[in-house]
């Protein structure tokens, strides 16, 4: 079995009953009468996993008859507020309020479009389709639709179906193949087939496709982004890049993604929060270790430069420690 790179905290002996009433009698006291006890509520949330959260929230609505979230909402603020509900969220719900809070109104942030679809797997596809359907009546794909045009339009419903070959085989002439399409599609014509880009990109398997890499860099002596960035622009670089990244190294996409977040002026609260609940359990771990390596300091140390007050204390029990 594959080690667990997260950082949320699993109690091993959490009794579904016992720990979770425990829980939930600490949480109503720390939201009881006047003022709001934040460092409980950060101790206690952070030292259990996303099913031992929820499971806390169905006994605390059974202990009292109320909404551990509502009353989160009614008593937290801010940043702060966002990330502690964010982490009461089935990650298929948050993943889907998400992409709908990244479409709705004025404008759409295509940015977190592409990170969420680009990075997911076919079954959590699957399951943010589901969720968004249940939350909102309506699709997902029609919404994106609606939302976007032309080819990035494209790419992007292609990576809502899921339906990328989930397989480890190489085929090495298939790869020698799909390396010489996409030349031809981009490095040597005049203009890019982008459809090619697609077909490609968004079906094979991520151990064919380092293959296609290994063979692109050998035919042309340039890397595959390079080339990427070379024959396109906007929104459909970005989202062809994203894929390759998270092909190569999905914990890297993330480091880079948390790093934009917090470099320079201001903070990108929206990407920071996403990156930081979407992962802890998944692969932060590699993602610290990949920050290091990629800009010379850790995670830990850019949050707590950047951020301040319970915001930034809750952002480093997820982030699990320095480096």
């Amino acid at each position: 079995m594959a080690e667990c790179q997260g950082t949320g905290k699993t109690e091993s002996n959490f009794n579904s009953y016992y720990n979770a009433a425990e829980d939930a009698y600490r949480l109503r006291k720390a939201m009881k009468g006047c003022g709001t006890d934040e460092d409980a509520i950060i101790d206690i949330l952070t030292s259990r996993n996303l099913c031992q959260r929820l499971e806390i929230a169905k006994t605390y609505k059974t202990t009292f008859g109320r909404d551990l979230i509502d009353d989160l909402k009614c008593e937290l603020c801010g940043d702060f507020r966002r990330v502690i509900i964010a982490m009461m969220m089935p990650t298929a719900v948050y993943d889907a309020q998400e992409l709908r809070r990244a479409m709705k109104g004025l404008g759409t942030d295509e940015c977190c479009l592409i990170e969420i679809l680009a990075s997911r797997s076919n079954e959590e596809i699957q399951c943010i389709n589901e969720s968004y359907r249940c939350l909102y009546g309506r699709s997902l794909e029609r919404d994106v639709i609606s939302d976007t045009s032309g080819m990035f339009r494209r790419v992007l419903v292609s990576l809502l179906t899921g339906n990328r070959d989930i397989g480890c085989e190489v085929d090495d002439f298939l790869a020698e193949q799909d390396a010489q399409c996409l030349y031809h599609a981009g490095e040597k014509k005049f203009g890019t087939d982008e459809e090619q880009f697609l077909s490609i990109l968004c079906t094979r398997n991520r151990t064919h496709l380092i293959r296609v890499f290994d063979e692109y860099q050998r035919v042309t002596d340039k890397d595959i982004i390079d080339s990427i960035k070379s024959e396109m622009s906007g929104d459909l670089e970005n989202v062809f890049v994203a894929v390759v990244k998270c092909v190569r190294n999905t914990p890297a996409y993330f480091a880079e993604r948390l790093y934009k977040s917090m470099k320079g002026l201001g903070t990108d609260d929206d990407t920071l929060i996403r990156v930081m609940v979407s992962r802890c359990e998944i692969d932060m771990l590699s993602i610290r270790n990949e920050f290091k390596s990629m800009y010379g300091k850790s995670l830990y140390s850019f949050i707590k430069g950047d951020t301040s007050g319970h915001y930034r204390k809750v952002l480093l029990c997820l982030c699990g420690g320095e480096d």
